[in-house]
């Protein structure tokens, strides 16, 4: 059975719908330099940390690796020491090497760390292992106002993967009571996000925890061929902004095996992202996944080519959910949005051409960006809501082609 929506400027609901798809109800060389070189079956048979960063890799030419831990480069791992500048040398020595390079944060221990970029291009792959955990300080002041949105930085890295089953703590708890949505009275200001990658080519992130962001805790930005798998990412539901995973203007993206708890979205995809395709995502508390918001401050937005599949969501605000200002441009084409569960979601399928997050009410516009061609299929579940879907368009650039199928 499909539903076929074709210029339709008001908000529509689809009681039969609603029976079919939901049931109402309240659902981680030598000792001296810090460097060592192995091959890959020796690293195998060394001691266990080093062991432990040469597995997951992905596949690496039968050439020697070599291995940089970041104790060697100053670090102290005491949580309390500042170790921002150590982890700058050994990802300098890393990124210098000729040979595919590992750089492994050991286990067992909290690396304290401000601000810090991590740059390329590199002359081989790298690996940051990362077995232990990696903390922010917990020092507002150790962020100018000049770059208060960045904790961990990767920029213009080709072939990177962080791995390791370890840590990111971004010890946000200080930023979230200084948020103007927490306290009224202070001013909006930006927070770091606790991992970035700007940039960044065949990009493999994968066995992470990433916990407690100041702000969004992962962003993918300006990167090309990247898979996210294995993430565990955790936030306190009442934490402001603490999307979980935001992607803008990236390319053949795939986000596979996560489980995603936090105060915003699970997923937040913006404009300039094409090619992303999720699966086998868990998520909640939260606002579910969204596209965008879109067309902010009259710009254009161009996103397309979007599949998310087999995702649950747990007690989110939204299920699937695409959200434009008025007086934007472009367009938001072929998504679909497939084989969905929602527990006790309060708006499980929404599209919303005239959204608003503004201290004022926004101006009426009668330019919009485009939204076409969406598909909603095999979504069950239940709403805590009386209206599981909910479309409102615009009067004047209105949603067309969407299709809801059971």
């Amino acid at each position: 059975m499909a539903y076929q929506i074709t210029n339709k400027p008001q908000l529509v609901l689809w009681p039969s719908l609603l029976t079919l798809l939901f049931l109402s109800g309240a659902l981680e060389a030598a000792a001296g330099t810090g460097t060592s070189t192995s091959s890959v079956s020796s690293i195998s048979s060394s001691a266990t940390d080093d062991a432990a960063a040469a597995t997951g890799r992905r596949s690496l030419a039968a050439a020697s690796q070599s291995v940089f831990r970041l104790d060697r480069y100053g670090a102290c791992g005491d949580g309390s020491h500042d170790d921002t500048q150590a982890l700058a040398r050994a990802w300098k020595a890393a990124c210098a090497s000729p040979r595919p390079a590992v750089l492994l944060v050991p286990g067992g221990k909290r690396y304290l760390l401000k601000l810090v970029s991590l740059s390329g291009p590199c002359k081989s792959s790298v690996m940051v292992t990362l077995k232990g955990t990696l903390v922010a300080s917990p020092d507002r002041s150790d962020w100018s106002d000049e770059d208060r949105r960045h904790w961990i930085v990767f920029r213009q890295v080709d072939r990177l993967t962080v791995n390791g089953g370890g840590t990111v703590d971004g010890n946000g708890e200080t930023w979230w009571k200084n948020s103007c949505k927490i306290n009224k009275a202070l001013p909006c200001k930006e927070a770091p996000t606790a991992l970035s990658f700007h940039y960044c080519t065949s990009l493999r992130v994968q066995d992470l925890k990433i916990v407690n962001s100041q702000q969004i805790h992962m962003s993918i930005e300006d990167c090309t061929g990247v898979q996210l798998t294995g993430l565990s990412i955790t936030a306190p539901g009442t934490s402001p902004n603490t999307d979980g995973i935001h992607i803008t203007h990236s390319n053949d993206v795939q986000v596979t095996n996560c489980k995603i708890k936090t105060g915003d979205d699970c997923l937040s995809i913006e404009s300039g992202t094409n090619n992303l395709h999720v699966s086998q995502v868990v998520c909640g508390p939260g606002h579910g996944i969204s596209i965008g918001s879109l067309g902010d401050d009259n710009s254009r937005a161009e996103v397309s080519g979007i599949t998310i599949d087999s995702v649950q969501l747990y007690g989110t605000t939204n299920g699937a959910r695409i959200k434009t200002y008025q007086g934007g441009s472009g367009y938001a084409k072929d998504i679909t949005f497939q084989n969905m569960v929602m527990y006790n979601v309060a708006n499980p399928i929404i599209i919303d051409q005239n959204y608003c997050d503004k201290a004022t009410p926004c101006e009426a516009q009668e330019s919009a960006v485009e939204v076409s061609n969406v598909v909603f299929k095999n979504i069950k579940g239940t709403t805590v809501t009386k209206d599981a879907i909910k479309l409102n368009c615009s009067m004047h650039v209105p949603c067309h082609g969407i299709t809801a199928e059971h």
